[in-house]
């Protein structure tokens, strides 16, 4: 058991510091102000690699030890980070190599952040000895609690990389996969346009032909990337442990990012971290006007909850937040300052979700450098900011509100797949289908119901879930196909589920493929349906078909029907095939009937109002304009806020 297994009850806040930005001089009273603000981890040193090794083999520690001896002389626990994400200049001038080459072959150079990739042998030789170099100096610092890897895999779009070692690389893993030419070129289906390979060394990469490359082909590079990344997190992980046991070790993970499978990164991994920014995420996420001008102040109510519940399961029951938006951001397209109460309310439905750490991303805003106008904990002038009096308000109320520990299994689950997402993207057929999108869409109608729920990858055990929910599901694996039918749980299934097998073929006896096992449902065409174009959709389940509908042929009861009379919905056995992208009301509709079959209690919620069990705590959540009066006996024992919520505040209470 690592050593943060033990707190985890507590809950804590943290935050992200920088003392190389700063003068020496300041660092005790930081310091000293963070523990009075209530700040018991602090991350560091993520982007230092300069400062640690200013030129090659010449190691600087004086000021890091200096560092460390300040922060936890003061009481506070260091979240010390391995620096790879930014290689230093004089490594990048010895070793050119370690830089990535984009899709058009140009080199993406030096000058910001992550400037490497994955497959460079110069890189993987460097990571280990800079990751060994810091960990077997401060591995067994007192005041080290744990370790972070790195800092947000993929950001920037940095999981591809298209150089020769990369080819190299790719080349390597597909000897591995198939073993022989000619199984690649069943795999990829290459006879066709004559793209036949007599060898792996003929192997391009997927990218650069005068029109799309064969999508099994660019599967298969997706799915090499994302090993690579896995991969790099491994090994720097079994460094860290080697040289530091005892001391957790986590990555920071990013929002609305799918380039890896995330669960593979984790496995060596004692929890997963990721970085939670909802405004900047709502501005770019693709919302109706109407709701991104709502919540353009207050963010989405359910994309930071999604990625909690996400990141949960990526870390098998235990995740921080490691770096929380304080105030605005600088990097999405528009950048609003949040309504006053909501660095609070975001920082809570994260405790609520079963974050162990609230982590701030900064303590102080940066004067200087890309990240000016981030905001912080503090102003550049030292001064508290607006988040950071909310920040001061919820550690008061951290210590007088004790949270239960992990948090336990919701009755519902959504099934959530990296690589269906790169099926998708690879051929996506409609240019507005976006997987992500959808599976936030499912997960809203389901919380807008009041429901808790489970993101779980496929093929993990359904057992004990009540309903399951699985957006799109384009592969089915064997170990998926046996936990959708080893679940009683009324499951609704989405459209594109099943129409594909691992090598990207539609399966011979058509979509939905290996589901015909559970459902007697056949997809005979479909079609993508551009903006302002729909088909209705009439029966039990009413609403319309957007973007996307298939035709079914097949037994079962037939819940409801297009305009042209064939089937929109089909049940059989207490799993629903629902063939289309539906519009909120047919969302709506087919959710309600999969909870109201689960015998799942309902609480009907305004479109800004949440809530969420924690334990035997029941929080409610009010991201929208007009105060709510919770539903139900008035004599709730409250430990935050009361019956009625105000806009941009909570409340709650014993369950």
């Amino acid at each position: 058991m690592t050593e943060i297994a033990t707190e985890a009850a507590a809950r804590a806040l943290g935050v992200c510091y920088y003392p190389e930005h700063w003068p020496e001089a300041w660092w005790e009273d930081d310091a000293r102000q963070m523990r009075e603000a209530g700040i018991t981890y602090v991350r560091i040193a993520e982007f230092a690699w300069s400062r640690i090794e200013p030129e090659d083999g010449r190691f600087d520690w004086d000021w890091l030890d200096r560092a460390l001896a300040v922060l936890g002389g003061a009481g506070l626990r260091v979240v010390l980070c391995t620096p790879t994400a930014t290689p230093p200049k004089w490594l990048i001038d010895r070793e050119p190599s370690i830089l990535p080459v984009a899709a058009d072959g140009s080199t993406r150079g030096f000058g910001s952040r992550r400037h490497y990739s994955f497959s460079s042998a110069a890189w993987l030789r460097e990571s280990r000895r800079i990751a060994a170099a810091v960990a077997a100096r401060y591995g067994a610092s007192p005041h080290v609690a744990g370790w972070q890897i790195d800092n947000e895999f993929g950001c920037h779009d940095t999981v591809t990389s298209y150089g020769p070692e990369d080819l190299a690389a790719f080349r390597d893993w597909l000897r591995s996969r198939y073993g022989n030419v000619d199984s690649l070129n069943a795999a990829w289906g290459s006879v066709f346009w004559s793209a036949e390979l007599r060898s792996f060394d003929e192997v391009a990469l997927p990218v650069g032909a005068v029109t799309e490359t064969l999508p099994s082909a660019r599967l298969d590079f997706q799915r090499f990337s994302s090993d690579q990344v896995a991969s790099y997190c491994r090994m720097q992980a079994e460094i860290l442990r080697q040289h530091s046991p005892g001391r957790f070790v986590t990555h920071n993970f990013m929002g609305r990012f799918v380039d890896f499978d995330h669960h593979a990164a984790a496995e060596p991994l004692d929890l997963a971290s990721w970085d939670s920014y909802p405004l900047g995420f709502t501005e770019q996420f693709p919302l109706d006007p109407e709701e991104r001008a709502l919540f353009a102040e207050t963010a989405h109510p359910d994309i930071a909850a999604f990625h909690h519940d996400l990141y949960r399961g990526v870390g098998r029951g235990r995740f921080w937040i490691m770096e929380q938006q304080p105030g605005p951001v600088n990097w999405a397209p528009w950048n609003p300052v949040p309504k006053p109460g909501m660095v609070r309310l975001w920082s809570w439905e994260a405790f609520a979700h079963g974050a162990e750490v609230v982590s701030y991303f900064r303590w102080r805003q940066c004067p200087f450098g890309q990240e000016q106008l981030h905001a912080g904990l503090q102003r550049p002038d030292r001064s508290l900011s607006a988040g950071g009096a909310e920040a001061l308000r919820v550690a008061s109320e951290l210590r007088a509100l004790s949270l239960p520990g992990p948090a336990r299994q919701a009755e519902v689950a959504l099934v959530f797949d990296y690589e269906a997402a790169w099926m998708l993207r690879i051929q996506p057929q409609g240019a507005d289908f976006n997987y992500v999108e959808l599976c936030l869409r499912w997960y809203e109608a389901a919380r807008r119901l009041g429901q808790d729920i489970d993101i779980v990858p496929p093929g993990h055990s359904l057992d004990g879930y009540r309903a399951v929910l699985v957006p799109s599901l384009p592969h089915i694996t064997k170990p998926a196909l046996a936990a959708l039918r080893a679940t009683p749980a009324a499951t609704l299934i989405g459209p594109r589920s099943g129409s594909r097998l691992a090598d990207f073929a539609i399966p011979p006896t058509l979509p939905p493929g290996p589901l015909q096992a559970l459902l007697p449902v056949r997809v005979t065409q479909v079609a993508s349906l551009r903006p302002g174009l729909s088909h209705a959709v009439t029966g039990a389940l009413q609403g319309a078909a957007l973007r996307w509908r298939e035709w079914l042929e097949g037994e079962g009861e037939v819940l409801a029907r297009f305009d042209d009379a064939t089937p929109a919905a089909i049940a059989a056995h207490r799993r629903v095939y629902l063939a289309c992208w539906p519009d909120r009301a047919l969302l709506d509709a087919a959710v309600r009937h999969v909870l109201e079959a689960a015998r799942l209690d309902i609480v009907e919620l305004p479109p800004g109002v949440r809530l969420r069990r924690c334990g035997d705590r029941r929080f409610a959540f009010n991201y929208g304009p007009s105060p709510w009066t919770l539903p139900g006996p008035a004599d709730r024992h409250f430990h935050l806020g009361g019956a009625t919520v105000a806009p941009q505040d909570l409340a709650c209470w014993n369950a």
